[in-house]
């Protein structure tokens, strides 16, 4: 007979890891199974072309929290973060601003836009520092439901609003950037339409269906702030090998406490009795007995796919099938036989030889047409764009003498005038990436090897992601902290007892954070005891 797990993990990605591992190392019998034939979910390492890791979904780590990497050992476990060159935004050929760690050149270089933003930026940090103190603090929470009317919830409540009773001001600034768009947030402390351009970019270019100037983007800016960058796990960058190695630590811990996990094992269904989730039916018929059951996969594969319609209340139903996850962001991976050469940049005068990591917007209008554009199902010519070179600090990603290339952007359609892409779209995409990208660095197209391009549908069938939306919905304040997924669910469990979710359409979100997982593991063994 098959023996019963206290809990199987529906989906392999970095926060079912996580949550998994935190469970075996609580001493719990925990299997994770994964569709695909590696595990990782978004945060894998593919050799796309021989010789060539490319991370092929995540592609930097940014905020992967520092709790977590230091209590499951993750540098013990292979995981070796790379400092990256600094970021550099291009405004045009020759006009860029350099984001250093030494704030007086930050200043200098904001400086030559204008000299009352230089002098508005240091307090501008300090300002979303402080917030970003506040949010950090928020990432551990587990979401209290204010509709909720039992006692038990009431006094969670209470005690939420108790250990935050002295924020202050703070909560009408934190108010302003969950409802203010992020060029009226920055226009309050800068004139500059670089400046703003620059610092707002990630409005338009950080995985979430926005722009700079929709109401709420100001939220995605703080999303920078959110990581202590100074404890013993040391700063964001490039991970060695990457982003597949993050996912390969995390499960070497898993398993060293004890944690199953099997590849190629698609779950069918899971098995409900009596209102209660029992175990799972994978897709080759064989059924696994668990006294819990978590899933790590959107909420919306969940209810709709894989549990029955019985399970949930129509109203709940309806309220899952209305999260907003319709993606415009897109990955293009290039194997490069040389480095290109961005010819307006000095690296004299930057500090360092290469942009290995650059974001191209040239103006807040161009992002807010490229925006309409892909709204409207066209192709845009000038898409937004964040472009890393991780071969220039990390040789194993790339064969001898090669070079990688990985862009992530913002702005393409899920479908081209309501249709799906054609090989001719796709050609045409890829060719409106390279122009733009020749602009800075006209070379490109003598240095370019090979192209793979992922749009949101293919994030979509690839990932199991709906939409191709990379945090399982959007981030915004009506899909934020007691409303994600959906009232009534926020708090890691669901309408059906012994079912969890750990995943990124939790609190608080995608990004490769590791806080679902975690969280989720904390509500779980709770729920056990």
């Amino acid at each position: 007979m098959t023996q019963t797990y206290d809990a199987l993990i529906v989906g392999g990605g970095h926060n079912g890891l996580v949550c998994g591992s935190y469970l075996a190392r609580a001493g719990k019998r925990v299997c994770v199974l994964e569709r695909r034939h590696q595990v990782g979910g978004a945060a894998v390492s593919e050799e796309v072309w021989p010789g060539y890791r490319v991370s092929v979904a995540s592609y930097t780590m940014a905020l992967l929290q520092p709790r977590i990497m230091l209590d499951l050992e993750l540098a013990r476990h292979g995981l070796e973060v790379i400092k990256p060159t600094p970021m550099t935004h291009f405004f045009d050929h020759d006009r860029y601003l350099v984001f250093s760690d030494s704030l007086e050149q930050v200043q200098r270089d904001i400086a030559r836009y204008s000299p009352a933003d230089a002098t508005a930026y240091p307090l501008f940090r300090e300002h979303m520092q402080k917030l970003g103190r506040v949010v950090m603090r928020l990432l551990w929470e587990i979401p209290p439901d204010p509709g909720a009317s039992d006692l038990k919830s009431r006094m969670s409540l209470l005690k939420f609003a108790w250990r935050y009773r002295n924020l202050g001001a703070a909560f009408h600034d934190l108010y302003d950037a969950l409802t203010l768009s992020a060029e009226e947030f920055l226009r309050r402390w800068f004139e500059s339409e670089h400046v703003i351009t620059a610092l707002g970019f990630y409005a338009s270019c950080g995985g979430a269906t926005t722009t700079i100037g929709e109401p709420g983007s100001a939220y995605i800016l703080l999303r920078g702030y959110v990581r202590d960058h100074a404890t013993q796990a040391g700063p964001a960058g490039f991970i060695r090998g990457g982003m597949g190695r993050i996912s390969d630590a995390i499960a070497s811990a898993g398993r060293e406490a004890g944690m199953e996990i099997r590849c190629d094992s698609a779950v069918a269904r899971i098995i409900t009795r009596q209102g209660r989730a029992c175990g799972v039916e994978l897709e080759s018929g064989e059924t696994l007995p668990a006294r819990t059951v978590v899933s790590n996969v959107p909420s919306k594969t969940l209810f709709q796919k894989l549990l029955s319609p019985q399970d949930s209340t129509a109203g709940f139903l309806r309220r899952i099938g209305q999260i907003r996850d319709r993606s415009t962001a897109f990955k293009v991976h290039i194997a490069l036989n040389r480095l290109p050469s961005f010819t307006g940049f000095d690296g004299e005068t930057a500090g360092f030889a290469y942009p290995a990591q650059l974001r191209i917007g040239l103006s807040l209008n161009a992002l807010e047409a490229s925006y309409a554009q892909a709204k409207r199902g066209e192709i845009t010519q000038e898409p937004a764009l964040v472009v890393t070179t991780p071969s220039v600090l990390d040789d194993s990603v790339a064969p001898p003498g090669k070079h990688l290339m990985v862009v992530f952007g913002q702005h393409i359609p899920y479908r081209v005038a309501g249709r799906e892409w054609t090989a001719e779209h796709r050609a045409h995409f890829i060719d409106s990436v390279l122009d733009t990208l020749s602009r800075y660095a006209p070379d490109i197209r003598d240095c370019v090897q090979d192209v793979d391009l992922l749009t949101p549908a293919d994030l979509e069938r690839v990932f199991g992601l709906p939409g191709g939306h990379v945090h399982h919905g959007e981030l915004s304040a009506d899909q934020a902290f007691f409303k994600r997924p959906v009232p009534g669910a926020a708090d890691y469990r669901t309408p059906i007892k012994g079912l969890f979710q750990c995943g990124a359409s939790v609190h608080p979100g995608g990004g490769v954070t590791g806080v679902p997982g975690h969280n989720a593991a904390k509500v779980i063994l709770q729920a056990m005891r």
